[in-house]
């Protein structure tokens, strides 16, 4: 907690304590406002929050309603590492171990194929070899933050589908993170060390067995005798200080932040305190993740979209058609009903975001990909942010299982 106040001192002293106040006083009233009139129109939240957004964006005339968006978007970031640590508390180790070995079966498979097709049809239309393995891996992985948002909001975060979905995302997170390296070497030098894939997943393998292992055995007892012994203030501070450690060790280590938060929300999931947990922190999640879909629609620069739209939606359709195909009929093959499978399959194939910008920007870094891979990777996070939130409604109101089916428990 001490390091979040020093780093809010260090923006104070940046951008000056009005021009801070002020950029948040900004975004809080606007996406009040556009959250208040999507509610009365009946339309998810995230909608409010991505059109409030666009309001104050640097991009929206006669003129930014923000000093800085970076400052928005560094706050955002933050937002997604409280965000995906209390839906960690969720999510017990017994539960992920209940749908574990189809999670990875299912993930490897999905994201493997998707990043194929997606490849040729990149290809087809014209991008480069770089470029259009780049777009390929960004398109094969789901928005971890977008797709648990929305189902926290549909109020089915807890049903077997969204267990199934965690699973596969977090399996998702690694093969993206691990074939983001091997792009970038390959860019670099032409050559790919199989000494260093395999490294690279050791190491992922490492520290997500280190936690779940080590982390459960001796946290867990930890955080329910603070809870216990001491008032919610010290127990919150504690959680946090968990939660950016592990995201932070998961930087350092070269893995998404979002792994680490996550698994932070497990192993206070495995405590007796876990639903003290959750009720401290969803003021903060609430808060932060507005900060996240506020930023990403302050990116939008809505007279770039009719340049890349045709691309970006026919890139949409290839990946959520292939992880569709791939993932329904897996899953219904393994024993699951088809409308768990059918649910998991929406969740799975609507949102990109946050990883596939990630991506998108690794590839920019080292000089591998042109200048409008990161603007068509924009609009297909902005197209697919705004719908997912109907496909996944959708899904909730699918009953489609037949009497045959056998539902996996």
């Amino acid at each position: 907690m001490g390091s979040i106040n020093l780093y809010f001192l260090h923006l104070i002293t940046q951008l000056g304590p009005t021009f801070l106040i002020q950029d948040f006083a900004v975004v809080m009233i606007v996406a009040a406002i556009m959250v208040f009139v999507t509610h009365k129109l009946k339309q998810p939240m995230v909608i409010g929050y991505l059109l409030a957004g666009m309001v104050i964006g640097p991009f929206t005339p006669p003129f930014s309603l923000i000093h800085d968006v970076s400052t928005i978007n560094t706050l955002a970031e933050l937002g997604i590492i409280i965000l995906l640590f209390v839906i960690g508390t969720e999510f017990p180790i017994t539960k992920l171990r209940s749908v574990g070995r189809i999670s990875l079966a299912v993930g490897i498979a999905e994201s493997l194929g998707t990043l194929i097709i997606t490849f040729f049809v990149a290809q087809t239309l014209g991008f480069s070899q770089f470029d259009s393995m780049f777009l390929a891996l960004a398109m094969s992985i789901t928005s971890t933050v977008v797709t648990v948002k929305i189902l926290e909001e549909l109020n089915i975060i807890n049903e077997k589908s969204s267990v199934l979905i965690m699973g596969i995302l977090i399996v998702e997170d690694v093969i993206v993170i691990t074939m983001l390296g091997i792009l970038q070497s390959l860019a670099l030098t032409a050559a790919v060390s199989f000494v260093q894939v395999i490294l690279s997943v050791g190491i992922v393998v490492a520290f997500i067995a280190a936690i779940l292992i080590l982390g459960s055995r001796y946290l867990p007892p930890l955080i329910d005798k603070i809870a216990r012994k001491t008032d919610y203030s010290v127990l919150i501070i504690v959680i946090l200080g968990l939660a950016f450690g592990l995201s932070f060790a998961a930087i350092e280590l070269g893995l998404s932040p979002v792994i680490g938060a996550f698994l932070a929300g497990v192993l206070v999931a495995e405590s007796n305190s876990a639903g003290i947990a959750r009720v401290i922190t969803i003021p903060l999640r609430d808060v932060f993740a507005a900060l996240f879909f506020v930023s990403v629609g302050a990116l939008v620069d809505v007279s770039k979209i009719p340049l890349f739209i045709i691309p970006a939606l026919i890139l949409i359709v290839t990946s959520f058609t292939t992880k569709m195909v791939i993932v329904t009929p897996f899953l219904i093959k393994a024993g699951y009903d088809t409308t768990t499978a059918v649910r998991t399959g929406l969740g799975l194939s609507s949102a990109r975001g946050e990883m596939s910008l990630i991506v998108g920007k690794g590839g920019q870094d080292v000089g591998a990909v042109s200048s409008y891979i990161l603007p068509i990777l924009g609009v297909v996070t902005i197209v697919t942010t705004f719908v997912t939130p109907y496909i996944l409604k959708l899904g909730t109101k699918l009953n489609i299982s037949s009497n045959t089916s056998e539902e996996k428990k």
